[in-house]
């Protein structure tokens, strides 16, 4: 499976305005585009910023999905509305993972541990994860939608607040999130 991790930073007060519209016309709209909703949050540490997730059976599922959904009518009918809400919606990371996903609505916290090579495949295999994804090292299929490149990132995904040890990582972020 293919995942976008995406964190919005939004104009002040508007995180509200988006996360309405998302629910009422995104979700859908792309899941009737090929793309499956993982789950959508308020960051509980930063009242600006959205964060979300989709996914794809493949880059080839990706490479269609993305233009059938913006250049489609959903988008097209409300993305002006959503543009205004967004300062940066470029903080997106390209996962993968090898099992099934569907993230609970509620409290999770995703931590996402940075490494200077390769993610160590033993690395935090003990922790009870909802979900596990790493770093997709691929080509942008739709680079309209820019994505970070040239890192190597784990993404765990746990219930409530946890405080995930460092280890070997080099950089640690967590984000408390709640739907």
């Amino acid at each position: 499976m293919i995942v976008e991790l995406r964190q919005y930073t939004l104009h002040p007060g508007k995180r509200d305005v988006l996360m309405d519209l998302f629910g009422r016309e995104f979700v859908k709209g792309q899941e009737d585009a090929g793309m499956k909703i993982l789950g959508w949050y308020r960051d509980l540490d930063d009242p600006d910023r959205f964060v979300w997730l989709r996914a794809f059976a493949s880059m080839d599922e990706r490479a269609e999905s993305l233009p059938r959904f913006y250049f489609g009518p959903v988008w097209q009918a409300s993305r002006d509305v959503a543009n205004a809400t967004m300062a940066d919606s470029d903080n997106v990371l390209l996962l993968q993972t090898d099992t099934a996903v569907q993230l609970p609505t509620g409290r999770v916290t995703a931590t996402l541990f940075y490494f200077g090579g390769p993610v160590p495949h033993d690395f935090a295999t003990d922790v009870p994860a909802l979900a596990r994804f790493e770093t997709l090292h691929a080509e942008n299929n739709f680079p309209q939608l820019p994505i970070r490149t040239g890192e190597n990132v784990l993404v765990l995904f746990t219930v409530g607040d946890t405080d995930l040890q460092p280890g070997t990582a080099i950089k640690v972020e967590r984000l408390r999130l709640c739907s």
